[in-house]
């Protein structure tokens, strides 16, 4: 045997175990990065539970306390969503990173937020949670707590420096928030604190606006008593009056014009309230306006009075009031 053919039939098996001790790190490394993904599912799964053993027990064999889910949604959001206080706490004395965020920008103060999670709101900020954050929305804290009616929650919002002026990209306060949902005691405390009565969102539409559209009379008297310009219009020109004519909100409709609400002003289209309760057949309404001297001989854009909308529309019960 020549010393070449010698030399290569040693390299041979060496290659081979060299081959097969990489393949098996490689398996093993793979092995072990299976077991952590699972004490890792298993520590989020723990989290929405509340688990402390078995988030102990995942923590102590290697799962990362920060290893996040779908969504990028990691166990202290789950346990601050789910209300688990405790848990929460040993998650953030384990080194949870109290500012990470989901993929849509949620954290753990706006899950716990969401969620009317007092307690957790509380030790969260105590830990140094930053009121301000936003969610990809535009939402803080604050404005998610206002939508959801916390009164406690949002009063401790703004002790710890929450922004009542704040707006989301619809350029909606938590005023508005709480508003459109129909929170009044929320509104009135947002009001003390500084919030904007008159404020704007992206469209033109004041909070009234808002609540008067959405059927929430409680809020509508409320922002009434607080000082709402009663005649505030959105973009398109329209009232408090003229969005609760449309939905058909007689009490909210009354309310607006015991307070003075003009029942002649005009929509860019040139539509009065009268002429709404016409084209959204809410006849009711229409002897109610008259009570409070909607003018009947106004037209629209079109040259169109309420009487013509109501012939047009072969609606003989208006046109009884309006063309008797």
């Amino acid at each position: 045997m020549t010393r070449s053919r010698l030399q290569s039939d040693r390299a041979a098996p060496l290659s081979f175990i060299l081959i097969l001790t990489f393949s098996l790190l490689l398996a093993a490394d793979l092995a072990h990065a299976n077991v952590i993904e699972a004490l890792e599912r298993d520590l989020r799964i723990s989290a929405v539970i509340g688990d402390n053993e078995a988030i102990e027990y995942a923590l102590e064999r290697g799962a990362d306390v920060n290893a996040a889910g779908e969504f990028h949604k990691t166990a202290l959001m789950f346990a601050a969503e789910n209300g688990n206080l405790e848990t929460v706490a040993l998650l953030l004395s384990r080194g949870a990173d109290i500012q990470d965020r989901t993929n849509a920008g949620c954290t753990p103060l706006t899950y716990a937020a969401e969620n009317a999670h007092y307690g957790i709101t509380a030790l969260l900020l105590e830990r140094g949670a930053n009121v301000h954050d936003r969610t990809r929305s535009g939402w803080d804290a604050l404005m998610i707590a206002a939508r959801h009616g916390s009164r406690e929650m949002v009063e401790q919002l703004l002790f710890s420096g929450a922004d009542p002026k704040a707006a989301d990209r619809d350029g909606r306060s938590a005023l508005m928030q709480a508003a459109e949902r129909g929170h009044a005691r929320v509104v009135d405390l947002l009001l003390n604190q500084g919030a904007e009565i008159d404020s704007r969102d992206s469209a033109g539409a004041t909070a009234l606006v808002i609540a008067a559209n959405q059927g929430q009379r409680a809020v509508v008297e409320t922002l009434l008593e607080r000082g709402a310009r009663v005649d505030a219009r959105d973009e398109m020109a329209a009232t408090a009056l003229l969005s609760a004519v449309g939905q058909g909100h007689q009490d909210i409709v009354e309310l607006l014009l015991r307070h003075g609400a003009d029942p002649n002003l005009q929509d860019e289209d040139g539509v009065t309230a009268l002429m709404e309760a016409v084209l959204t057949q809410h006849d009711a309404l229409i002897d109610l306006l008259l009570a409070h001297q909607a003018d009947p001989t106004l037209t629209d854009h079109a040259g169109q009075t309420a009487a013509d909308h109501a012939r047009a529309r072969n609606n003989q019960a208006a046109l009884s009031v309006l063309a008797p």
